[in-house]
């Protein structure tokens, strides 16, 4: 991953024990973006989309599911191997996440860990500054140094604590719920260069991991019986519809989602019932019936494809931790 070019930068205090880092990041012209990759064969948007206020609810009722188990299995490991992943990783360091959490896992390993500093990163300056404020609300002796980066994309770190004797105070990144999985192989090597970089040599890195399985199992978690999946691929069509004032008939797209066992991946599609045309951002589509928008992968590593991963790019493999059915893996890598 190449260096970020340097950008104008700025830092506030803006709450007790809250400052924001704003690294002012370049954000996607989300027309081009969308125009262009429905131009493309085939046809794709990308799965940020899915994320508006109502994907966002739909996302977490995924995650209560029966069919999807991921939520539950690293949470699962979380809650029954918190002192083995505190001891391992080391108490008093400074804990920078690659989002910002307001999770359950980010609490625990708060409590657990007691960092010196907590550092989030997110794109989203409204939504980081809100959980960082949510957190130092929380837990009154944490300090907050929330950096508005484009995590994906690598970064500078801004700012780093200092010990007693003016030395880095160690890292640990933390980089929960299989979002690696969906970043393509060659990115998500990337990604783990930029991670490594930024770390530092001696720095941990703990993430979660899906592990691939039974094809069924796969796909029954993509494809749950209540539909809810269905209607979170389909609501990123009513989200570019109120962005780009379009007029796509949403309920004229059925959702699909299969697994490749060759590339280890979950695929996500919108597959047109019908004939139809519609108008995005001022531009026509037309789709024949069958024709589909790819809208995710997802995919899954056995414990040695990624530690082999990791390995590529400078990091050691600490320890591995799984739940009770090896469905999920979190491990802790240490920057070499």
């Amino acid at each position: 991953m190449a260096r970020p070019e340097p950008r104008r930068s700025s830092t506030a205090a803006v709450d007790d024990r809250v400052y924001l880092h704003d690294l002012k990041p370049r954000l996607t012209d989300m027309r081009e973006e969308v125009l262009t990759g429905l131009k493309v064969t085939p046809r794709r948007i990308a799965p940020k989309y899915f994320y508006d206020q109502r994907g966002s609810e739909l996302f977490e009722a995924i995650t209560r599911l029966p069919e999807y188990y991921p939520t539950r299995a690293e949470m699962s490991i979380f809650e029954s191997r918190l002192e083995a992943l505190c001891v391992t990783l080391g108490r008093g360091n400074v804990l920078l996440e690659f989002g910002s959490g307001s999770s359950r896992k980010i609490r625990l390993l708060l409590e657990g860990l007691r960092p010196k500093a907590y550092l989030p990163v997110d794109i989203s300056r409204e939504h980081l500054l809100e959980a960082a404020r949510a957190l130092a609300a929380d837990y009154e002796w944490l300090e907050v140094h929330a950096i508005c980066a484009d995590y994906a994309a690598g970064f500078e770190l801004p700012w780093r604590s200092l010990d007693a004797a003016g030395r880095p105070v160690p890292m640990t990144g933390f980089f929960p719920g299989s979002s690696i999985g969906n970043f393509e192989r060659p990115a998500a090597a990337r990604f783990l260069e930029g991670v490594h970089r930024t770390l530092g040599a001696g720095g941990q890195l703990l993430i979660g991991v899906d592990r691939r399985k039974d094809k069924a199992r796969l796909e029954a978690a993509y494809n749950d019986a209540a539909g809810v999946t269905a209607a979170f691929n389909r609501n990123a069509l009513a989200h570019l519809n109120r962005a780009l004032d379009g007029d796509i008939d949403v309920e004229a797209f059925d959702h699909a989602a299969h697994y490749d066992d060759e590339a280890g991946r979950i695929e996500m599609h919108l597959v047109a019932r019908r004939e139809l045309t519609f108008t995005l951002a001022g531009e026509s589509f037309s789709f024949a019936a069958g024709e589909t928008i790819h809208t995710e992968n997802s995919y899954k590593y056995a414990p040695e494809e990624f530690r082999a991963l990791a390995a590529g790019v400078g990091f050691d493999t600490v320890e591995e931790f799984t739940d009770s059915e090896s469905l999920f893996s979190v491990f802790v890598l240490r920057a070499v």
